[in-house]
């Protein structure tokens, strides 16, 4: 198995009759996935998403990819493809169009649906391009076919690329429900075909690598929510995706059949559920679903909630209901069900949300007590089937941590892969397909770009350093006026401190050492005031240091009169 190297150069020029794959997310983490396909000088995106912050991020609304390596040849951009409508696949895609509103966006209905949706909050009308499964379009030198593929959301895709340097075919993310609530499977007789035409290079799926066997399906979820359902005596709330349209339906059918009226909380549920209804991929009996705002004429034993924050969002419903931040509250009695997955990550998020719920009076039901959630990922064993199908000559693992990448790579290699033909990579790794191989070539600029607000990119990773010191040290700052000719000290030093843990009458013991150290300075004829905030800042700091074990971020001020 070959991987890259933290050595590696930036890749030589494409070989004519390549084709090169470049990750620039999605490989070592569960999120951000967006994957460049280049040939002949033109370029093919399929998926472009976001990941979601964790603690050690204060601050951070998402992270993207880094269009860096892409930014000089967007006008060689064909088309994104998006495989389906989750956050992880289609976030970034605002982001990207900003650059360039006229690259065109191939999908499916619901998922084209969905991105509009986004992109209209950013005054961005796209072009598109729909597609279904069984269509075959020309995008560019790129020939590509759509597979349907089961998910946790209706209308996902699979993609094989036809190029002169052979069939690419990438899974998206996948699982192989036999029982699909849509009753729409994941088409292993066109995989099959595909097999049988040559897959020369397989991305695949590795979020459950992991875990053995295969994965429940849905429909056991059903008789789990209705039993939750008939022993809840007040009212129900729901967290789960806002994409998570099987999910929904899911509990849309126990309200319908237990007397509860419906109402969904949080713009971007609200958006998807409407749009995800008004398609037909969700079913919605008369009078089910009302406003959230007539909740207060209904008993409890007729309300359910269904909100975001099932991953401990800090700002979305369930934890601002938690926090008791929110119009709702919660009260004794109320049952809570957590209906999704960890994401890898976000465990103590989630836990912490657990206990504020459970403080309150709620009983909440979530993976880990009780069977609400399945997963959307095929696990090893489907794997396995899914590898003896399509026999590909090469296989790269996409779509998960090392781990799972790792695991993923072992599957192939049960299956027959030759070793030497599993590539592991990491996000930035440029892959060539040529005459038959894969092989690693170099590595571009693939980091973290973090959006704050309005911002995108200006914060880096010094800054979320400084927030981290800040929020887990506090802050102290020190105002000193000094002479301009002299250096020396006409009023201060002014101490104060901030989520330090120190009082700011402590300071009596150190300003005057800050007070000899500036006269030392001034006496040696030290009057620049960048070089006298340095020595306030050590003098300070070793004082904070040597007493209280504590590095706090030092803010020292000097004004020149």
């Amino acid at each position: 198995m070959s991987h890259p190297h933290p050595e590696l150069g930036s890749p030589p020029p494409l070989p004519e009759g390549g084709l090169r794959v470049t990750p620039l997310g999605g490989l070592g983490e569960i999120g951000r996935n967006m994957t460049v396909f280049e040939y002949g000088g033109r370029l093919l995106i399929v998926d472009c998403g976001v990941l979601f912050p964790e603690e050690e991020q204060p601050g951070i609304d998402l992270i993207l990819p880094d269009f860096s390596s892409v930014r000089d040849r967007l006008d060689d951009i064909e088309g994104i493809v998006l495989t389906h409508g989750h956050e992880d696949h289609i976030g970034g895609v605002p982001y990207l169009l900003r650059e360039k509103p006229d690259i065109p966006l191939i999908g499916s209905k619901l998922t084209l649906a969905l991105i509009e949706a986004k992109l209209q909050e950013h005054r961005i009308r796209p072009y598109t391009l729909e597609v279904a499964e069984g269509n075959r379009e020309r995008i560019g030198p790129f020939d590509c076919e759509f597979v349907a593929v089961n998910h946790s959301i209706p209308d996902a895709l699979a993609v094989a690329i036809r190029t002169p340097a052979g069939m690419v075919v990438h899974t998206g993310d996948f699982k192989m429900d036999q029982l699909p609530l849509d009753n729409r499977l994941t088409d292993l007789h066109a995989f099959a075909r595909l097999s049988e035409e040559g897959i020369d290079l397989l991305l695949s799926d590795s979020t459950n690598a992991e875990v053995p066997g295969f994965v429940p399906p849905e429909r056991d979820i059903s008789n789990v929510l209705r039993q939750v359902f008939a022993g809840a005596r007040k009212r129900i709330i729901v967290a789960s995706f806002a994409s998570h349209i099987h999910r929904i339906q899911q509990i849309l059918d126990a309200a319908h059949e237990y007397g509860r009226r419906v109402a969904f909380v949080g713009r971007s549920m609200v958006r998807n559920m409407g749009i995800a209804r008004d398609l037909g991929y969700l079913r919605v009996p008369p009078g089910l679903v009302v406003d959230v705002k007539t909740l207060d004429d209904l008993p409890d034993h007729e309300v359910v909630l269904v909100c975001t924050g099932s991953q401990g969002e800090p700002m979305a419903a369930l934890s601002r209901m938690a926090n008791r931040d929110h119009q709702i509250r919660i009260v004794q009695g109320d049952t809570v069900i957590l209906a999704s997955s960890l994401i890898p990550g976000n465990e103590n998020a989630v836990y912490r949300v657990i206990n504020g719920l459970t403080r309150w009076g709620a009983n909440v039901v979530h993976k880990g007590n009780a069977k609400v959630h399945v997963s959307g990922h095929a696990s090893a064993g489907e794997l396995l089937y899914f590898y003896n199908i399509c026999r590909p000559k090469n296989l790269m693992p996409v779509h998960g941590e090392w781990r799972h990448l790792r695991a993923n790579a072992e599957l192939g290699a049960l299956t027959g892969v030759p070793h030497d033909r599993i590539v592991i990579a990491e996000d930035g790794v440029a892959v060539d397909l040529i005459e038959g191989k894969a092989r690693i070539s170099g590595k571009v600029q693939a980091g973290y770009v973090y959006v704050d607000g309005l911002s995108v990119g200006d914060v880096g990773e010094p800054a979320l350093k400084d927030r981290k010191i800040l929020g887990d040290e506090g802050i102290i700052s020190v105002f000193v006026v000094v002479d301009a000719s002299t250096g020396k000290i006409t009023g201060g030093p002014h101490i104060q401190a901030r989520g330090s843990g120190i009082e700011d009458s402590a300071f009596g013991d150190v300003a005057p050492r800050i007070t000899e150290v500036l006269e030392r300075s001034a006496q040696d004829g030290v009057v620049e005031p960048h070089q006298l905030q340095q020595l306030i800042r050590r003098t300070l700091g070793k004082w904070v240091s040597d007493t209280y074990r504590r590095r706090p971020m030092i803010l020292p001020v000097v004004v020149e009169v």
